[in-house]
Formats: C-alpha cells, structure tokens, sequence
C-alpha cells in the first residue's frame, strides 16, 4: 500500500454544501444546548457492553459457571460484548468523540487493548487512512484485502470467482488475525510510511507497546479460563475462538455494508494524487447508512448504521446521529448530493454480497466497461 499523503480532493466542488451543512449541524447542538459528546444514555451503555463482556468471564474463572454448555454460552455472551465495546465505546473515544477531554477519551479508548486491538494502529488504520481517502484504491486499508475483491480497481484472480461464499468465513476470521497478526503487519507498513510519527511513536515503542499489551490480554482471556475452570483445554479454546468469531463476524457485517454495496462509487487517484471530488460530497458517494428506522438495532451497533453522518461528523458521538440524519440528508437534496440508504439491516447485506458476486465474477467491470463505452 503506497503513502497516503498527497491525495488532493477537489476543493471547487461545491465547498458550499459542507459550509452549509456544519452551519446547520453547529445550529441544531446551539439551539438545544447539547453537547456533541456522551451523554447520560452513551455512558450507561458503556457500563453494559463492559458487564456484558467481563461479566461471563468473571463467572467462568470464579466457578460459579462450571458446565460445558453453559460455559461456551458465557463465550457467546462474551462475543456479542467485545462486538459492543468495539462498535460502541473504543470507537467513539478513538475518534475524540466521547468526551471533549482528551485524556477521557484515552483512556475510554484503551479499552480495545482489553479486545485484542491497539489503539494507535486503530487510529492510523480508521481515522487517517479510512476516514480521509474512504474507497480510494491504495490509500483506504479497509478495502485493500488480498484475499478479497472489494473494488473494482483490484486486479481479479481466479479465486476471487467464489469469494461470495468464502466471504464469511474470513469475515469471521478477522478479530483472531487482528490479534494474532495484523497488527504486527501494520507497524511495519506504517513504520515504512511514516505514520506511527503522527502517533508520536517510534516503531521500537509502538512494537513493545503491542507486545506488552496482546501478552496480558492473551494471559487474561484465554490463560486463566483455562487455569481455573474445569473443561478440557481444547474445550477453553474453542469458546475463545467462538468469541472471537462472533466479534469478527459482527463488525465485519456492519462496516463492509457501509462502503462497499452496489450504490457506492470506488475512486483511484490520478498522477497528481487529485480525487474529483470535494471531500465531503466524497463520503457521500462512497458511503450508505442502512436499517435507521430500527433504533435497537442502532443502539447496539453503536449509530454506525448512520455511516453518512458519522463519516461527515466523526467528532460527534453518535448517540446524535439519529437527530442530524433529517439534517444531512435533506442538505443534501438541496446541493444535488446523494444520500444513499438501504431499509433493513439484511437489504445492506444483500447488496455487499451482491456486489462481491460482482466484483469476483468481473460482471462489475463488464457493466462499467458497457456504461462507459
């Protein structure tokens, strides 16, 4: 993956639109006096996603759970809370979003070293790379997959034929190989593109950091079940790998559905580093929300499903995404900008994997080719 700095967005391209938008959005926070960080809701379900994950494996090591069943149930519950902590807290306070102290959100965000993650690697990966150049070939991490085709400016192997229904098996991959390798991966790449900087690391910190931080979480979530409850060691490790499945397959399923479905564009910058569009009106077009009328499931999925507004606004919590949604969306109608969005949860999921059917059997590049002839 090439640097990231020197991608231009087109700053002629209706700058209007986003002043515009920022007005109102400032407006709707002034006229009813709200902060645009948690709130009382935010902070109580901050207290559940960490009960819902710490919970069962305070029951687990503490022998008040003992039976097999009942103890792979307490690792599914464990799942659904690392899911919840990673869609709803770390992520809001790794963008600066929780709170306006900056050192709340440090230490809110230090929490994804409780899930296998670090956060500055987090921050580099979402904030700097995916946040600023969002579908942009070479530049967005998160659609630079080897194993995947996520856009239709990644050359198309013969694998990539069936990878609709291999798709979710690495979908649910993704938490362990975070924890096992992928961050491992990213110090080196972002050593040699000069990113870690930016964090105000040094590689041989950052390594140590990552080093120190996945050793007790690997002590304290998988070790000690398997020193204090009674099942077989393959039994413990079975649970630890469902959780884990569980995690990469949820937060697959609601990021990917996000960009990477049949509305949204995928954009390769030019010899100049030029992106055609104003930045904004950019995370429009490759950007859609999904399922906002559900507002349990947007609970739960930490307003993520309101992916317009939070790519616009990342600084804002998200316990307000449902409120600037009316805002962003009828701003812009006004400007002739897309608002794309799909009903239902399923209907996004439906048309990624519509679109990975695409992309894997070239009938993408066949329906480009054909409009652009």
């Amino acid at each position: 993956m090439s640097k990231s700095i020197g991608v231009k967005f087109n700053v002629h391209d209706q700058p209007e639109f986003y002043q515009e938008l920022r007005r109102r959005v400032n407006q709707y926070f002034e006229d009813r006096n709200l902060s645009k960080h948690a709130n009382l809701n935010m902070k109580i379900k901050t207290v559940f996603m960490v009960l819902l994950y710490f919970t069962p494996l305070v029951l687990m090591v503490t022998g008040v759970v003992t039976s097999l069943w009942p103890v792979m149930f307490l690792w599914v519950l464990m799942g659904f809370g690392m899911s919840g902590i990673g869609l709803s807290i770390m992520h809001d306070a790794n963008h600066g979003a929780y709170s306006a102290d900056k050192n709340v959100n440090k230490a809110v965000g230090y929490i994804l070293n409780f899930i296998g993650g670090y956060p500055p690697n987090w921050k580099i990966q979402h904030n700097v790379l995916h946040h600023s150049y969002t579908n942009v070939h070479h530049h967005d991490e998160d659609i630079e997959k080897t194993i995947l085709r996520l856009t239709p400016d990644t050359e198309r192997k013969p694998f990539h034929r069936v990878q609709v229904f291999y798709a979710p098996f690495l979908y649910g991959l993704m938490s362990i190989y975070w924890l096992v390798s992928k961050d491992f991966e990213q110090l080196v790449r972002y050593k040699k593109n000069n990113l870690l900087a930016g964090q105000g690391l040094t590689f041989r910190r950052a390594l140590a950091e990552v080093l120190f931080n996945k050793t007790w979480y690997i002590l304290l979530i998988l070790v000690l079940p398997l020193l204090t409850t009674q099942l077989a060691w393959w039994q413990v490790l079975i649970g630890f790998l469902i959780m884990h499945a569980i995690t990469g397959l949820i937060l697959a399923l609601i990021f990917q559905p996000a960009h990477v479905v049949e509305e949204t564009q995928f954009y390769s910058v030019d010899e100049t580093g030029s992106v055609e569009n104003n930045w904004a009106i950019h995370q429009l077009k490759t950007t859609t929300n999904f399922a906002n009328g559900s507002r349990m499931f947007s609970w739960f999925v930490g307003g993520l499903n309101y992916q317009i507004e939070h790519h616009l606004f990342p600084q804002i919590c998200h316990v307000h995404y449902r409120h600037l949604s009316p805002i962003v969306k009828a701003t812009a109608e006004e400007f002739n900008v897309p608002y794309y969005h799909h009903p239902t949860f399923f209907d996004a999921v439906r048309s990624h994997f519509t679109l990975l059917n695409k992309l894997g059997t070239g009938k993408y590049d066949e329906n480009l080719a054909a409009a652009t002839a």
